[in-house]
């Protein structure tokens, strides 16, 4: 009974820190002007302030530890510690800027701590292509790989309003309930206190008017960071219980699929066009999807509800198709959706194109064939 009056406390005490710090943030970022000034590239078409990551570092931290309480956390002293060095890579950013280098070299430097120090590593596959477990240094070399490229998932699909956070609460929720079931409180808590600011975090996000504010860098790598590591933990879940392994890899990439499968599909995409991976632009699936709706709004519930389609599948295919089929399955699943809002668009293009080439076919129809005036 006390662990989940502790819940509860993670979840409401996340979302009044974040709920009255974000106001503040705001008028300091006006104060100070720290805004998002859109460019070509940009979503949003009006200054916005970029430091809500604060309060949701605030929020999560601040949360986890006090709703605690009498549990031993001793566990998440690393994963803490590495959302705080994140914390100052993600505020450095959005206050003066980062190359995307030394935010890479510090996404290496963060998962390698928590991959190596805090014991965040994937050590069995479960029968994925045929692998079990698997030896230390190879499941190092997968965690980190694991990691960055969460970590980096989760910072490219911040590009719409209510998208990242949306996505974020919708998986640290599905974790938090599977955790609480499980009997995990300490991970459990975690996952909560993420929700909660997240929830705060989205009232001015996407509700805000001349409150509005923006996760920023800061936001969106520390988000990557919990996400990765609470990803990390549920694959490698055990219970001591019936001493079944539960967490396993299909169902992890079902949770995170929308991450998952933009990164690899936008980064495809720019090498196949010999550019940067990581040379911005806007090719990724909420663009386009945007360019479909016209609405923020519209376009984060489309791509969050088609992840919660496809994580309640994931989970009621588990038993029926295997981990190995049903990750082959919801990774194909993911990508042909992922296309799906580009062909659209290309349809669109190609009949615009057409119906303008047959009026002007038609127009030079009309003028050799008129008849001359007498």
């Amino acid at each position: 009974m006390l662990e989940h009056l502790n819940i509860f406390i993670s979840l409401a005490l996340s979302f009044t820190i974040v709920y009255f710090v974000i106001p503040k943030i705001i008028k300091v970022s006006r104060k100070i002007k720290l805004y998002d000034v859109p460019n070509e590239r940009s979503a949003a078409k009006q200054i916005v302030p970029t430091l809500g990551g604060i309060a949701i570092f605030a929020g999560f931290c601040i949360s986890t530890i006090v709703s605690s309480n009498n549990l031993d956390i001793d566990e998440l002293k690393h994963l803490i510690a590495g959302v705080i060095f994140m914390f100052l890579i993600g505020l450095k950013d959005d206050i003066i800027g980062l190359s995307a280098k030394k935010k890479l070299m510090a996404q290496i430097i963060v998962s390698l701590y928590l991959v190596i120090i805090g014991g965040y590593q994937i050590t069995n596959l479960h029968g994925i292509f045929g692998i079990q477990e698997i030896g230390y240094v190879t499941g190092a070399i997968i965690s980190i790989v694991a990691m960055v490229g969460l970590i980096n998932a989760i910072n490219l699909i911040d590009g719409i309003d209510g998208l990242a956070g949306g996505i974020g609460l919708l998986i640290s929720l599905i974790y938090g309930f599977w955790f609480l079931n499980a009997g995990d409180f300490i991970y459990c808590l975690a996952s909560f206190s993420l929700a909660g600011s997240l929830i705060a975090f989205l009232l001015y996000n996407v509700f805000g008017n001349t409150n509005k504010i923006f996760m920023g860098d800061t936001g969106s790598l520390i988000l990557g960071t919990i996400i990765a590591a609470l990803t990390i933990h549920f694959n490698n879940y055990y219970s001591a219980i019936d001493g079944v392994v539960h967490g396993l890899p299909a169902l992890s990439l079902g949770i995170i699929i929308v991450p998952v499968t933009d990164t690899i599909r936008i980064f495809a995409i720019r090498i196949a066009q010999k550019r940067s991976p990581f040379k911005a632009d806007m090719n990724h699936i909420h663009h386009n999807v945007l360019k479909l709706t016209g609405n923020h709004l519209t376009s984060s519930f489309i791509i969050i509800a088609v992840n919660s389609l496809i994580i309640l599948c994931s989970f009621l295919l588990i038993d029926q198709l295997g981990n190995n089929l049903l990750f082959i399955l919801i990774l194909v699943t993911g990508f042909l959706l992922a296309g799906i809002p580009a062909l659209i668009l290309k349809w669109l293009n190609f009949s615009k194109s057409s119906e303008g080439q047959k009026d002007k076919s038609i127009f030079a129809l009309s003028v050799f064939t008129k008849k001359p005036k007498n």
